[in-house]
């Protein structure tokens, strides 16, 4: 938690928000950009027009044909939770809408690695499929679309990642980072773009006469919610939409079996459900199938309508989730040893970081890259051993470096370098050569100096300000809570403030439990609650905080449900001993 700073947001104005609006409400929406009362409306026809997505109506044209024809179709997805969602919605909504040969295929990330290959062309092939379609993946695959069409298999494309120069030549694509389109939202999720492809195609097959009742694909929207809040794309206003009309299904009971085991083995109440609970608890046990084994069976628990199925699929993925854990604290502490003796202010430690260790696991590089960063604040890649000759990584960008545009970067300017690269601002994929592997290293910290400075490695916390006497209650903590949906470039609420420490426990030799009155009882008064820095010790320069110290804190409100009752409890992101 050190070489980090807190920053307090703008102040913006609020007096074209509601009056009726909590005051707390109106300033941390106003920090967030909200300005106008209906950008509080998060009503499904605040949706952009499905018409406005480029590709759509090629789209549905082709699958009402392959409809008609009886033909079979492919789901080709990807190993991740946005994949995993995205692959049951399509599947889910085409089987209702009548179409009677669906199947679904995941390539094995160790076996064939991400997206359409031109091997997971050949195995789907095995099931002679008149379409192949791909969701939350094939925008880049050339070879994959060129070897379908040589067997006669037609293909869509439906992603979310950014295009490459020239597009596969499939017959018809449905990407908003497509060239030339021009929906205003860029930032929709695989999951996103296929809700708005089958929400085309359901209106479709039904004008058309081919569907006379069709399946409301609303009621898909707890698979949108939940692969949106996991792939960490930005909530924009379309993205807070479909997310807050997700998370009203879950907690009105009515979502998937699936993702209702999912929350029963985490302990969550569906009715109290929120956008971190999707983060937090059920989009890294998804993950953890398709990190360390297959994601067919995180696929196969949101496809199945039998709970006792869904309770034992998730009971398997919270399993793996526990392995991923251990494997990823394992990485994580090789890595930060690693860089042990350097700090992130260091001029010596590179900007843009590298990391490779031959017994590190090509499922889990991510996580390390991504805690890595955190503590570093910088770009960081994590690298494992796909085989003799090639390594595989992941990326973990800070903001203001755009790490896809920098791996592009060094693509072009070093041909050959990369075997293969993509993905977005924030996190990125990659193989290469392990031979390259001391000149990448190179080439990346001097395209990343491009971008950055090492005043720029000082960790930023932003604070929306601190609390008053009468918001710091439980009450206020629920009313936050449900006043989201909170994530990524729409943060939950973060407080600031000074505070006494009472008590100090250690929980799981890894957390740091503190009971705290604020400074000079001015918020509290005599009154004390109990705050929680989880991870805290992970880092061997971790504060070391006694009972009667003082500290300076970062927090998050939260509400700690335990054994029937609610507690208030701070969520600690950064901690100072005054």
């Amino acid at each position: 938690m050190l070489n980090r700073t807190i920053r307090r947001r703008e102040a913006a104005a609020v007096h074209a928000l509601p009056s009726d609006l909590h005051p707390l409400l109106q300033r941390l929406y106003a920090n967030r950009g909200l300005a106008q009362p209906e950008d509080l409306d998060l009503g499904l026809a605040r949706l952009i027009p499905v018409s406005r997505l480029g590709g759509v109506d090629a789209a549905v044209d082709l699958l009402c044909e392959h409809f008609r024809r009886g033909s079979r179709v492919v789901v080709v997805g990807d190993f991740d939770a946005d994949g995993a969602t995205s692959t049951a919605l399509v599947v889910r909504q085409l089987k209702g809408l009548g179409f009677k040969h669906v199947d679904f295929l995941v390539p094995n990330r160790f076996q064939y690695g991400y997206g359409l290959t031109p091997e997971i062309v050949q195995l789907a092939a095995e099931a002679q499929p008149g379409l192949i379609v791909t969701v939350d993946n094939g925008i880049s695959s050339h070879a994959g679309v060129a070897a379908a069409t040589a067997l006669g298999i037609q293909t869509l494309i439906t992603d979310h990642h950014l295009a490459p120069t020239s597009v596969p030549a499939a017959d018809a694509i449905v990407n908003p980072n497509a060239p030339g389109d021009t929906f205003p939202s860029k930032a929709l999720a695989g999951v996103g773009v296929a809700f708005y492809l089958m929400a085309a195609l359901t209106r479709a097959m039904q004008e058309r006469g081919l569907c006379a009742n069709p399946p409301a694909v609303v009621e898909l929207l707890d698979l949108v919610a939940l692969g949106t809040i996991a792939d960490l794309v930005p909530l924009d206003r379309n993205n807070r939409v479909l997310v807050h009309q997700g998370l009203r299904r879950i907690r009105a009971g009515r979502c998937i079996a699936g993702i209702r085991a999912l929350l029963e083995v985490a302990n969550c109440i569906p009715g109290n459900v929120v956008a971190a609970d999707l983060g937090y608890q059920i989009g890294p046990r998804l993950n953890a199938a398709g990190r360390l084994d297959d994601m067919s069976v995180g696929i196969q628990c949101l496809l199945t309508d039998d709970p006792n199925r869904a309770r034992l699929l998730a009971a398997r993925l919270t399993q793996l989730n526990s392995d991923r854990k251990e494997l990823e604290l394992q990485m994580q502490q090789e890595a930060l040893l690693a860089i042990a003796d350097m700090r992130a202010e260091d001029p010596q430690l590179p900007l843009g970081l590298c990391l490779f260790d031959e017994t590190w696991h090509q499922g889990v590089v991510g996580l390390v890259a991504s805690r890595v960063k955190d503590r570093v604040h910088r770009p960081v890649i994590a690298l494992a051993r796909a085989d003799a000759n090639m390594l595989k990584g992941s990326a973990r960008s800070v903001p203001g470096v755009h790490i896809r545009d920098v791996l592009d970067a060094v693509a072009t300017r070093h041909p050959g370098l990369i075997e293969k690269f993509g993905g977005h601002a924030m996190a990125a994929g990659l193989t290469l050569p392990a031979a390259t592997l001391e000149q990448f290293r190179a080439e990346f910290d001097a395209e990343v100096r491009r971008w950055m400075s090492v005043d720029d490695t000082i960790g930023v916390v932003h604070s929306d300000g601190s609390l008053q006497h009468e918001e710091l209650t439980l009450d206020v903590a629920r009313l936050l809570q449900q006043a989201g949906p909170w994530g990524q470039s729409f943060p939950e609420p973060l407080f600031d403030g000074c505070f006494e420490v009472r008590n100090v426990r250690i929980l799981g030799e890894r957390h740091l439990k503190l009971e705290v009155r604020a400074d000079g009882h001015g918020a509290l008064g005599a009154a004390s609650c109990e705050a929680i820095a989880f991870r805290h010790f992970d880092h061997d320069d971790a504060p070391h905080v006694q009972p009667d110290s003082r500290v300076e804190l970062a927090y998050r409100l939260d509400v700690n449900r335990f054994n029937g009752s609610e507690r208030l409890q701070l969520v600690v992101e950064y901690l100072r001993v005054l």
